[in-house]
């Protein structure tokens, strides 16, 4: 025979409909075969509860047991089936909603969890020169900050928190609806407490209740060299406050690196340009060429010719963990004169006439040159 419902929740016949649901969610929450792992009867136990539970919350239903017990529920066609539910959890979230056992009661252990606060993101920018050498940047920020009145509780000082008076200290809310396969309750985060049950007395003149209030912070962010565009710094701790005395989140600042007209950034290697006549790229010179760190001398070899590169060890970025320092790329440009005068012209001519085949004949031949470009 099943047990009587009254016995199976603890609460008197003439209990009201607050006290049962009360009784109920205290089961509930004892029952729950995650607050129960090693108790094989914790899944029975908590469907028993349901079944009384739903009896008992149910006016007619309710009468029609006082009058004939379980029998009559059975015989008026109102007796519980949880036939068509295909587990606890289906049950469980027949009462108290989708979330599933800890988002309605918190933890095994009891009460609202505490929660993370939410990260917070922002951007800096800075220029290449900038990346190359570890700098800091002062970033600007609004966070949701705890109220220093009343140190996040929501209370003024003084006054008491009391038991939330719209869902009695469940933190949650509940519409009942009669399906066929029986009634049905749908569960909804209170309100007015967010879920916590229980609400200030006199709420925090300075927050008005909320715990936090909106606070503009100004912050001094080390930037390590060698930050690629793009990459993030995280600052633990830094972002929004924590709910229920939780951690608060993150602060990511989003480094954003300027481009610079003089070079082409790849990973660790700079790459620039310079230009050099077609005569001194024969001859031979010396060009200034310019790096992060100001303007060097480079050697241009004699015969130098169209596209070669010139490789500076050292002159690129450093890495941002291990490694080495990147490269710098000097790609000669090599420029033929135009608009020449009657001497200029004269003294050209006179130098195509003087070039041999040795002179004009290439290292490599002009496929292994194709080759090498589009292997490039």
């Amino acid at each position: 025979m099943p047990r009587d419902y009254y016995e199976v929740l603890g609460v008197g016949r003439h209990a009201d409909e607050a006290e049962i649901k009360k009784a109920f969610r205290r089961l509930a929450r004892a029952l729950h075969p995650d607050a129960n792992p090693d108790d094989p009867a914790a899944e029975e136990k908590f469907k028993e509860a349901a079944e009384a539970y739903e009896v008992l919350s149910d006016g007619e239903r309710r009468r029609l047991y006082d009058a004939y017990g379980h029998e009559g529920l059975r015989s008026g066609g109102m007796a519980p089936n949880f036939e068509g539910f295909g587990s606890v959890a289906d049950i469980f979230a027949a009462f108290f909603g989708g979330g599933g056992f800890e988002s309605a009661f918190g933890s095994a252990r009891g009460g609202p969890r505490a929660t993370q606060g939410a990260d917070v993101g922002v951007a800096v920018g800075i220029e290449l020169a900038d990346a190359a050498a570890a700098t800091s940047v002062e970033v600007e920020y609004e966070v949701e900050a705890l109220c220093e009145t009343c140190h996040g509780n929501g209370a003024q000082p003084g006054t008491p928190i009391v038991t939330c008076p719209r869902c009695g200290g469940s933190g949650q809310l509940q519409a009942v609806t009669r399906t066929a396969l029986g009634q049905i309750v749908r569960t909804a985060v209170c309100d007015q407490c967010g879920g916590d049950g229980r609400v200030p007395e006199q709420p925090c003149r300075t927050c008005r209740g909320a715990g936090r209030r909106a606070e503009r912070r100004t912050l001094r962010v080390d930037v390590p060299a060698g930050i690629a565009d793009g990459q993030r710094i995280r600052l633990a701790g830094r972002g929004h406050a924590g709910e229920r005395g939780g951690p608060a989140g993150d602060l990511y600042v989003m480094v954003r690196v300027r481009e610079d007209e003089r070079f082409v950034r790849d990973g660790e290697d700079l790459h620039t340009m310079v230009d050099v006549s077609a005569p001194l790229a024969a001859l031979g010179t010396t060009v200034q060429v310019p790096t992060l760190e100001g303007e060097v001398p480079l050697e241009i070899p004699a015969g130098t010719q169209p596209g070669e590169v010139l490789r500076m060890r050292g002159r690129g970025l450093p890495p941002l963990q291990r490694g080495r320092t990147g490269d710098l790329h000097v790609h000669v440009n090599v420029v033929i004169p135009r608009r020449l005068s009657r001497q200029q012209r004269d003294l050209l001519e006179r130098l195509a006439d003087s070039l041999t085949d040795g002179n004009v004949r290439a290292e490599e031949g002009m496929l292994s040159r194709l080759k090498r470009a589009l292997a490039g």
